[in-house]
């Protein structure tokens, strides 16, 4: 399912001015009221077969997961030709002056001088433009028009907007182009660690010093997490594995957090005291750079996987993948162990990413430092596109190794996500056998 939440503190905190602005423009009658009630999910705007029934500005906040707080801004028909249809279109047309992105819908085989009109001006703005294909349940495109589209936007998705039962298929792929035209500014990630640790608290990174370390360097999401700690006035320890339990025994308090890498998450749970957070540095950059809850519920997609099964491992950098390659061989290994059977393992590198995933049963990424926060929210809505649930290495790692509960604590709402999902997981493994 995919999440449009309203989050009460977030609505008192989040003033608009902070939010991005998304308008929503087309002719009068086309069905943006309607549009904007499927996206809401709830009827914000009065619908009316009667063209001009929106006769101002209609506003709606929401939280729309990953972006964040936006606003909709439901604008009346450009050509409303009526006395004070002309009163509206002033109206309308200062939307201009607020919109982040403009979302134009149009309806197949018809492109007209009010489409064109709000194009033009929308580019003379240098404002990104996603046309909506509207009414598909009366009539579909044809090549010429998707043609016409083409030429004048590489933006475009279709949809019915009274059509609720693909409302999230239709949600789900606006997402995917807001994410892709986004102004850089709104997709500024979370705090690495700097919110999970006081001012002034100490965080006990353990750090590995094996053969895919480099050779006197720290991995870019240690160096990251170091940083971060300074910047936000904290103090961090750093050990190897070995040492952790000696940096425990010395501390005079007991550290707001503790930081391991994936492999040594089962020795690092064991050794850390149960009233003390602990994550990996994967499950850091799921968030960071990500969406730790889709992660989160996404991994219980394991509980039903079965031998014969696809899994794509996702890697975000290209190198030469030693013996016992994380990705490539322990990941695999560990889920042939938990599922008692083979599974088919496909991989890629760098930026390469499959368009088709509907073959896989899982998605499983790394955590994605060698990418921009905006290329992996895309493979995220590109896997949820497809229908296909996506995961995080960190987060795999952890469940396979069944301390994923306990590394999620520091983060309340991917935890309460992974347990529903588990219990939906386990209900249906149940029912089958």
């Amino acid at each position: 399912m995919l999440w449009l939440l309203w989050d009460i503190e977030t609505m008192q905190t989040a003033p608009k001015s902070l939010r991005l602005q998304i308008g929503i423009f087309g002719r009068a009658n086309i069905g943006k009221s309607s549009f904007l009630n499927m996206l809401a999910g709830q009827d914000v705007s009065i619908t009316s077969p009667i063209a001009g029934t929106t006769t101002d500005v209609v506003e709606k906040t929401m939280e729309l997961l990953p972006l964040g707080p936006v606003v909709f801004l439901d604008t009346a028909g450009f050509d409303d030709k009526s006395e004070l249809g002309v009163l509206r279109v002033k109206k309308t047309k200062k939307i201009f002056d607020r919109s982040d992105i403009l979302l134009l819908l149009v309806e197949a085989g018809i492109w007209t001088p009010y489409e064109e009109e709000i194009l033009t001006e929308a580019k003379t703005r240098d404002i990104p433009v996603i046309l909506i294909i509207n009414k598909m349940d009366v009539k579909k495109p044809d090549s010429g028009y998707y043609l016409l589209l083409k030429e004048k936007s590489e933006k475009h998705i279709e949809c019915s907007s009274l059509d609720l039962q693909n409302r999230d298929k239709y949600v789900n792929a606006l997402k995917i182009k807001l994410i892709e035209v986004c102004p850089e500014s709104f997709l500024n990630p979370p705090a690495l660690l700097g919110d999970l640790i006081r001012p002034g608290g100490i965080g006990v990174l353990i750090v590995p010093i094996d053969l895919q370390a480099p050779k006197g360097r720290l991995i870019l999401p240690q160096v990251q997490a170091i940083r971060d700690a300074l910047d936000n006035d904290e103090i961090v320890v750093v050990c190897k594995e070995r040492e952790y339990a000696h940096v425990l025994a010395n501390l005079k308090t007991p550290p707001d957090l503790v930081i391991s890498d994936s492999q040594s998450v089962l020795k690092m749970t064991a050794d850390t005291p149960v009233s003390v957070r602990c994550t990996t540095f994967s499950i850091l950059f799921s968030r960071y750079k990500g969406d730790i809850v889709e992660a989160a519920r996404g991994v219980a997609a394991i509980e039903t996987m079965k031998p014969g099964d696809k899994i794509l491992i996702a890697e975000a950098c290209s190198h030469h993948a030693i013996e016992d390659d994380i990705g490539r061989v322990k990941i695999p290994r560990w889920i042939r162990q938990y599922i008692g059977g083979d599974v088919v393992v496909d991989t890629c590198s760098g930026r390469d990413y499959p368009e088709d995933l509907s073959g896989y049963k899982l998605v499983i990424p790394c955590g994605g430092c060698m990418l921009t926060r905006r290329e992996m929210l895309a493979r995220i809505h590109k896997a949820k596109e497809c229908g296909v649930p996506i995961t995080n290495y960190g987060i795999a790692i952890a469940f396979l190794q069944g301390v994923l509960a306990r590394v999620l604590s520091p983060f309340p709402a991917a935890l309460e996500a992974f347990e529903r999902e588990m219990k939906i997981m386990k209900g249906r493994k149940n029912a089958k056998s």
